[in-house]
């Protein structure tokens, strides 16, 4: 399992009962996850003491408690390599802040493999930024694209505060699997595609996305969409069913078998400060192509 070790402002202090007890910055959040399926005693003395809760309802979704008041959005940063990428947070529907904090760890790889040569980027399903801001720091430009509008804006914001709202990012709101066909149609390329797809979800327009149907077709469009010399694919899933594994072999199918390179699969989670454990948050699967293994 690859975890985090380059955080400061975020911390998963314990998790226990369906929910992680989590420090961002200076605000504790309670949130239910359904992988902590232990119950083991709550003895971190934040468990009372938090900022807010979010509890689950049995008609589905859910909402924040706010049990102690405090300023929203806040801001946190994570650093590596002498560089800083700050995150403009809230407590959003779905339990989310506004980054996956395990994320850290491809975001380190992407910059070990960008290490500073000027690659062209495809970030699909790109959320808040995360990936986008870390490989722009290497030296990349990015094609940034996400269904959501206000997610596109909440990443150039979060660019914008870390001081690289002047960097090569173009910013786009659209279906990322039809963004990939009209690329694929207009003759356009990348070095390395980054995917960060839901497992449900729905596109500007209406469109159903579910991922076990949709990511063989996508994977394939991408493999066809990288670049003669290029360094990398990189595709995360939080979908309990799509193991490493499974998407390693259609990574294999679609790009290893026609191009070589090093495929490297694994568990992604965060370390548990309060038991010295690490709690499973996805997998991800890499494609290497021409640089060295990270």
């Amino acid at each position: 399992m690859l975890i985090p070790d380059t955080w400061t402002d975020y911390e998963l202090l314990d998790c226990s009962g369906g929910e992680r007890l989590e420090r961002w910055g200076e605000i504790i959040l309670i949130r239910p996850d359904p992988q902590v399926i232990w119950n083991t005693p709550k003895n971190h003395p934040l468990w009372r003491n938090a900022h807010a809760c979010y509890s689950r309802s049995n008609k589905g979704g859910g909402e924040w408690r706010i049990l102690k008041k405090f300023a929203e959005p806040w801001s946190i940063a994570w650093q590596s390599g002498g560089q800083r990428i700050v995150f403009r947070l809230k407590c959003m529907g779905f339990k989310h802040t506004g980054v996956f904090p395990e994320q850290a760890v491809n975001w380190q790889r992407m910059q070990k493999i960008i290490n500073g040569r000027p690659l062209k980027i495809l970030n699909l399903f790109a959320y808040t930024g995360g990936a986008t801001i870390a490989a722009a720091t290497a030296g990349a430009s990015i094609t940034h694209v996400d269904a959501a509008k206000g997610m596109v804006a909440w990443a150039r914001e979060n660019a914008a505060a870390s001081g690289l709202a002047d960097r090569p990012i173009r910013w786009i709101v659209d279906d990322c699997a039809k963004f990939v066909k009209r690329e694929l149609r207009r003759g356009n390329n990348y070095d390395i595609i980054i995917l960060d797809p839901p497992s449900y979800g729905r596109g500007p327009n209406g469109e159903i996305w579910k991922l076990e149907e949709e990511i063989h077709p996508l994977l394939r469009d991408c493999a066809a969409l990288l670049s003669e010399n290029a360094a990398a694919l990189l595709v995360n899933s939080y979908t309990t069913g799509l193991s490493p594994s499974v998407m390693a072999y259609i990574i294999d199918a679609e790009i290893a078998k026609k191009r070589g390179g090093e495929i490297l699969c694994h568990e992604i989670g965060l370390p548990v400060t309060a038991t010295g454990m690490a709690l499973p948050c996805g997998a991800s699967a890499l494609w290497i192509g021409e640089t060295p293994s990270v």
